[in-house]
């Protein structure tokens, strides 16, 4: 009995010390280090598989699992840890009497402390080309077992489950004469619970994709990418975090050359840049004051771009977040100097524009290194109290053909080009959403209006030059015939819509009448 409940040598709760640790790993980073620390100690080393494999080349003296459970591994090492022996020796309370009786009985052996990681699930399931048969076979089954037994018993057992805790556990166990305090194993076991969860959530994810558009159920993880000073405002506490195992988030690839601490406004509108910013080829720039477009243009060059957008509202482009698709040179960062930018992004920075830039400390640089687009077959979630709101994203018909034209009049090739371009941008816009805009470029926008037009009004009023020439997109149809006559009269000379108004013969009959040509879109681009 005595050799059998050997594994701890105290049952206090505020004092367990580890004389018995079982290691199983997928990834082996520092593993053999680990092992080797752990040996040093006195502590005796348990482990399966590939992991004891490592550990003998390793020089450190390994006790097989089958030894603890008297049972081989078998089917392919499908099953080599799911035994009674093993996870009594891991759930019993070793302040218990009865539970020691029946370990005693029972000839278990206790383990003090787990260190597993999972077969790397999500990573396959991440390359292209995959089977099922392969994802299936990646699904881990006795390491979130061990995991969640030994954070369930936390009280006795240490559950270990990241390479990056392995120098903090030796550490406190060679200070404390093999010893993890009470605060360290709730802090472990709280680390493996959110591991198990992830991982099965990323398994739930990867089954309900393949079978249902709107599943029952929705699972996602998300880990905490960085610390944010504040929320949207100073009294509120904010974080990023990043969906977990997604091939790209908002900040994936992207470094900070200098300026500030990001922030959650910032991020909020940089990712609304980057969204307008997509639907462009380069050269092209986009500006985004608090979470809309200010401007967004296309040029002959990125400088020219930048100016172009610019000029739409400089007013409102104060302390925005300027996204590039080109590479900022000297010339370019002198431009953007002259302006108080908030955030900068672009994908590279030459040596002397960066020299320039840091004339403005408080500007955050952020140096884009490409990477995976997000999926536009990723469904887009908006929480709302106590729930979820779930659709498709909103993805763009670049099918022009689809497009109808209502007036006699059809839109010249300059129109053409700049009512596209209008309606690319207009679908970032909050709604109601107005987007005026001339020779690549806005020159006047109108966001979030309860009626649509003063959302017309608004985007003419902005314009800071006349907009004879200049086009119209609108997001939505417009109810009445007040909207679109009133940017005629400014100068406007074409419309797209998505049409479909109960009143759409009144407007076209107020468009026709002033030589004015139209489209209807028939797709409507909402942003609330």
């Amino acid at each position: 009995m005595e050799q059998a409940l050997s594994g701890s040598g105290t049952t206090a709760r505020d004092q367990v010390q580890v004389t018995r640790a079982l290691l199983s790993v997928s990834d082996k980073t520092g593993i053999a280090d680990f092992a080797r620390g752990l040996a040093e100690l006195g502590i005796e080393i348990v482990s399966t598989g590939g992991t004891a494999g490592e550990l003998k080349a390793a020089g450190i003296a390994v006790r097989p699992v089958s030894a603890l459970t008297g049972f081989p591994e078998i089917m392919d090492g499908r099953v080599k840890t799911l035994h009674p022996k093993l996870y009594a020796g891991l759930l019993a309370i070793r302040d218990d009497p009865a539970h020691m009786q029946a370990a005693g009985e029972h000839e278990v052996e206790l383990v003090d402390l787990v260190c597993v990681n999972l077969y790397p699930f999500e990573r396959t399931v991440a390359r292209r080309g995959v089977t099922d048969a392969e994802a299936i076979e990646n699904i881990d089954i006795g390491g979130p077992t061990m995991i969640r037994a030994a954070a369930k018993n936390h009280a006795f057992v240490a559950p270990v489950v990241s390479p990056e805790s392995y120098d903090a556990v030796l550490a406190e166990l060679r200070e404390s004469d093999r010893r993890l305090s009470a605060a360290t194993r709730a802090s472990l076991a709280a680390e493996a619970f959110a591991c198990t969860a992830r991982y099965d959530t990323a398994i739930a994810r990867w089954f309900s994709e393949q079978r249902e558009e709107f599943p029952p159920v929705i699972v996602r993880a998300f880990e905490r990418v960085l610390e944010l000073g504040y929320g949207e405002n100073p009294h509120q506490r904010a974080a990023y975090y990043a969906q977990a195992a997604a091939p790209a988030h908002l900040l994936s690839n992207v470094s900070q050359l200098g300026g500030k601490q990001l922030s959650f406004n910032n991020l909020l509108d940089l990712d609304a840049a980057r969204a307008v910013l997509g639907e462009f080829e380069p050269p092209a720039c986009v500006i985004v004051k608090h979470n809309n477009p200010c401007g967004a243009a296309t040029g002959s060059s990125v400088l020219e771009a930048y100016e172009c957008a610019l000029a739409c509202d400089p007013m409102s482009a104060f302390g925005g977040v300027v996204c590039l698709n080109e590479r900022v040179d000297r010339v370019l960062a002198e431009a953007l100097v002259a302006q108080f930018v908030e955030v900068l992004f672009a994908p590279g920075y030459d040596e002397d524009a960066l020299e320039v830039l840091a004339a403005k400390p408080n500007t955050r640089v952020l140096d884009d290194r490409g990477g995976d687009a997000v999926s536009s077959s990723e469904l887009h979630l908006r929480q709302v109290a106590g729930g979820m709101l779930v659709q498709d994203r909103d993805t763009l018909d670049e099918d022009q053909g689809a497009l109808r034209v209502p007036t006699e009049r059809q839109p010249t090739d300059a129109e053409w080009s700049d009512l596209w371009f209008a309606w690319k941008v207009c679908r970032h816009v909050r709604s109601n959403a107005i987007v005026l805009a001339r020779d690549g470029g806005t020159v006047g926008i109108g966001a979030g209006q309860m009626s649509r037009v003063d959302s017309v009004r608004l985007a003419v009023e902005k314009a800071r030059s006349p907009l004879a020439g200049a086009v119209m997109a609108s997001d939505a149809y417009f109810p009445f015939a007040d909207g679109p006559q009133l940017a005629i009269e400014a100068g406007i000379t074409a419309i797209i819509q998505p049409g479909g108004s109960v009143r759409d013969p009144e407007v076209i009959a107020a468009v026709q009448e002033a030589g004015v040509a139209m489209v209807f879109t028939g797709r409507r681009h909402f942003r609330h």
